[in-house]
């Protein structure tokens, strides 16, 4: 399942149509919903299907067909100087996430949240509780993102029609 998530996840990196790119995203979205159900977290996989693969999915369907992309005239030339600093930021970015995964990773301790733990408390009970705790700053600032992007695409179309 790993492997078909990660093969989908290339595929939607490289897929020059948008609509074949958000498809490939609903894979990869499903496919780590089924790593989630295997992991024995059923609450979180029904969450990844019901809002990520299905509602956020379709809104942005619904948005790359109200702004009806014609790829082909987009991409040549948009910004000549992007390749450059995009290379630079990609290398960046790899080289964040190496470091990220080499430190938490490679600890090889056990963490504060073991499956007996887990299965005594409830695995929704668990998650409800650090979201609103724990985390409470990056749930708040992810609703935000998604808004602003939803208004971005409300302006990007009302100003094709």
């Amino acid at each position: 399942m790993a492997a078909v998530s990660v093969t989908a996840a290339v595929y939607l990196i490289f897929e020059k149509n948008p609509v074949y790119s958000a498809l490939y995203l609903i894979l990869t979205l499903v496919s780590i919903a089924a790593l989630y159900i295997l992991l024995e977290a059923q609450f979180i996989a029904a969450v990844q299907i019901i809002v990520y693969a299905g509602a956020i999915m379709v809104l942005f369907l619904f948005v790359i067909m109200l702004l009806s992309l014609n790829v082909k005239e987009e991409l040549k030339d948009a910004i000549p100087f992007q390749k450059i600093p995009a290379l630079f930021m990609g290398i960046l970015l790899f080289s964040v996430l190496c470091i990220i995964l080499k430190s938490k990773l490679l600890q090889g301790k056990q963490g504060e949240y073991t499956s007996a733990y887990v299965t005594s408390v409830g695995n929704t009970k668990l998650i409800g509780n650090l979201l609103f705790t724990d985390y409470l700053l990056p749930f708040e600032i992810t609703s935000i993102l998604l808004f602003v992007a939803a208004i971005g695409a409300i302006m990007l179309a009302k100003r094709k029609l």
